[in-house]
């Protein structure tokens, strides 16, 4: 036994009694103890189980990726600035602001990945239960059983096909089989899967990657990484599959239809804003809204406005005087406005209007001439 399945043997032990667990279900409805039927539905069950435990993470991948959206115009910014600068210094202050970038939108690039790292365990686990059937049922396996997994039920095992196929045959080992057609049964079975497998993991990421995010965040290097793993996941799946036997290519498939449906849900009622699927759900709702005879109006907000803390007393504003505008071109007695007001002790030196002279009669003998006219003579 290597150490990597004792590192994965607690995990063995956990997808074993699941599926023997599923398996003791599915006899007891009528299905037969040796059937590929009921094998293949245990497999399924284990995927269900697996995957139940694991949305909660997949909700907080959704809100890392719809993160790593929303900062993707940030992210482009920051490697605009740094563009060409390879000192460490100015590889630091970029690493510096990444982080910070990351921190502000809470997410990170890794978050998004955890269901798929959290999962790779369980596959692998899975993947060495069906290798390690055949000496389970054979009594050459180091441990013996593996569990609740006991050398009857891996001869039962062994013994259950799907279409003809043996779930433990792989496509690379069919010509071990001494029987022709079951080596082509296991050939063509395991095509199938993978085709269906391929199918699955191009439209999850393509409706990912195509309906679930904003135009901005369909340009730049990331979102070329993305579309360019649109197209390379599914041929690493496509020539990596011949090696997995047929059992783990049914959890591999079903799995990824498990993954299209939930995704196609999601994006469906929960679409990431200013996204294609946002706006086929705006256009939903007014299509429901007007077979109803409502409208959809994008209400305005209300302002809310801050009322007086108890206790504390509003004090009234300034008001200021309205004053009056002096005649152009003529004189104004108006003081300018920094000037002090005059006491009685100095007087106002603003000009005053110029009076006539008064003329004194002839028969008034007190009457006093104007100081800037002359005295008449006397006759």
């Amino acid at each position: 036994m290597s150490w990597f399945d004792g590192l994965l043997w607690p995990i063995m032990l956990v997808v074993a009694w699941i599926m023997v667990q599923f398996h003791k279900l599915f006899t007891a409805m009528g299905l037969g103890s040796g059937s590929g039927a009921a094998w293949t539905l245990s497999i399924i069950g284990l995927v269900i189980v697996m995957r139940i435990l694991l949305i909660p993470l997949f909700f907080k991948q959704i809100k890392a990726s719809r993160g790593m959206q929303m900062l993707a115009p940030e992210m482009q910014a920051i490697q605009k600035k740094y563009k060409g600068k390879s000192d460490p210094a100015s590889r630091e202050a970029m690493s510096r602001e990444t982080m910070e970038l990351y921190k502000k939108h809470g997410t990170n690039p890794f978050a998004s990945c955890l269901p798929i790292l959290l999962q790779s365990p369980i596959f692998f686990a899975l993947f060495r239960v069906l290798n390690s059937l055949p000496m389970v049922a054979d009594g050459t396996f180091p441990r013996g059983d593996i569990g609740v997994f006991t050398q009857d039920l891996a001869k039962q095992f062994e013994s259950a096909t799907l279409w003809g196929a043996p779930l433990s045959g792989t496509f690379m080992k069919a010509s071990e089989f001494s029987d022709p057609s079951t080596a082509m049964h296991i050939r063509i079975v395991t095509i199938v899967l993978i085709l269906a497998m391929t199918a699955t993991t191009f439209t999850t990421q393509r409706q990912l990657t195509m309906k679930n995010m904003p135009p901005s965040a369909l340009e730049g290097p990331m979102a070329q990484q993305q579309k360019m793993l649109l197209y390379v996941l599914p041929l690493v799946f496509a020539f990596s599959g011949v090696n997995f036997p047929i059992g783990v290519l049914v959890y591999w498939t079903t799995t990824n239809i498990w993954s299209m449906g939930q995704q196609f849900y999601t994006i469906r009622r929960m679409p990431a804003p200013g996204s294609q699927a946002e706006a086929a759900l705006k256009a939903r709702q007014a299509h429901r809204a007007a077979a109803k005879g409502q409208t959809i109006e994008d209400a305005p907000r209300a302002v809310i406005e801050e009322a007086p803390r108890s206790g504390q007393r509003e004090q009234p504003k300034r008001k200021d005087r309205a004053k009056p505008r002096p005649v152009s071109g003529a004189p104004s007695d108006e003081k300018a406005p920094l000037a002090e007001k005059p006491t009685t002790a100095t007087k106002s030196t603003a000009p005053k209007k110029p009076t006539a002279p008064k003329q004194p009669k002839d028969d008034d003998p007190g009457s006093t001439t104007s100081p800037t006219t002359s005295p008449k003579p006397k006759k």
